[in-house]
């Protein structure tokens, strides 16, 4: 019978409706002196940033109205599509290329980050096979190994690209399923032991990672290079004091913070909306962490409480990625805020993902 739609998480729904009301807010005013200069209207992105947040809540609502159960005939053609499109994607004159990676697909206005969707596809995958081999994974060699062989593939189409801060948000995914699932502690140390050399390498393999992380020791000791993009966003936090600037008051959107109202948008948050406005965003964010878990533990089947926990823990792992490389507490690499920053396939798939959440919620024991 279905059930009730007053019983779905509210709390968990109004934080994310929050987070993109601030989103929207401060995409305009990060994004409107350049805009401007380029367009020739303030309201360029603006107007994108607002299609993209209809369509994720009109994807939302239909995913939260849509009995989870039903996705499981979709899972395989779904998953095989995200890898044909992460493949795609790395051709030559079929992916975009933009400041050196190639992550885009299409053209004009209109453009799909496959790895985007291939998050939500290996959410989906994995957590639909650990609910059927469930027993198996307690056996390493044919249980564990197996399933981590399939994901190695995902990771390594979406670093190709090169993305590194999603491929990392993906396999801390994975790993916290594989948790969830039940496989031994043991397996799971052995995992970190096997993967901690080879993040290693994926970190000082490139010449320009190798000088993040140098940067990221000491962003004054290269600030015209890569220490660029995080001295510009310590200025925008330490400016902002406690209260903030005011909205569209922002010195670093007007040219000097890189990825104003992508990458580093929360920079331009603290600038603008103080140490208030970062405080309100992390904790709608542990809000977030709080309700999407609490969802996995009262899920009514091993199933659909994986694929609560992955699709949160893809969520809260890239937002905390993303305000770590603001703040400086983590090396700097290209990965969004979900919710905050202005893009349509990111945002259109979390809004997907949360209504997603927002039926296991209506299930709920």
């Amino acid at each position: 019978m279905q059930p009730s739609a007053s019983r779905q998480d509210f709390m968990l729904l109004m934080a994310v409706l929050v987070l993109l009301a601030i989103g929207t807010l401060v995409v305009f005013s990060a994004s409107a002196p350049g805009a401007l200069n380029q367009y020739g209207t303030p309201y360029y992105f603006l107007e994108r940033q607002t299609m993209w947040a209809v369509l994720g809540i009109l994807a939302m609502t239909v995913t939260s109205r849509i009995d989870y159960w039903r996705y499981t005939k979709l899972i395989l053609p779904f998953f095989g599509l995200s890898l044909l499109l992460l493949i795609a994607v790395l051709i030559p004159h079929v992916g975009i290329e933009i400041n050196g990676s190639r992550r885009w697909l299409g053209g004009g206005s209109f453009t799909l980050q496959p790895s985007e969707l291939a998050k939500l596809a290996l959410v989906f995958f994995f957590a639909r096979l650990f609910s059927l081999h469930a027993e198996r994974l307690h056996n390493f060699w044919r249980g564990v190994i197996p399933h981590l062989a399939i994901a190695l593939v995902v990771f390594a189409l979406v670093l190709a690209e090169p993305d590194l801060g999603t491929t990392i948000a993906m396999a801390g995914t994975f790993f916290v399923m594989l948790f969830v699932a039940g496989v031994r502690k043991r397996h799971l140390a052995a995992i970190v032991a096997a993967g901690l050399p080879v993040l290693a390498w994926a970190m000082l393999a490139e010449p320009y990672r190798r000088q993040r992380i140098l940067a990221f020791l000491d962003p004054w000791k290269h600030p015209l290079g890569e220490g660029f993009h995080t001295i510009q966003a310590l200025l925008a936090l330490g400016s902002g004091g406690v209260l903030g600037v005011g909205l569209g008051f922002s010195r670093q959107a007007l040219g000097y913070l890189p990825e104003a109202f992508t990458d580093f948008i929360f920079a331009v948050l603290g600038e603008e909306l103080g140490l208030v406005g970062t405080v309100l965003v992390v904790t709608l964010f542990l809000i977030l962490a709080w309700r999407g878990y609490r969802i996995a533990m009262r899920a009514p089947d091993l199933f659909s409480a994986l694929l609560a926990t992955g699709i949160t823990t893809m969520i809260v792992l890239q937002a905390l990625i993303n305000i770590g490389v603001v703040t400086d507490s983590l090396p700097v690499t290209g990965i969004t805020l979900p919710f905050i920053s202005y893009g349509g396939s990111s945002l259109v798939l979390s809004l997907a993902g949360v209504g997603i959440l927002l039926n296991i919620s209506r299930h709920a024991r």
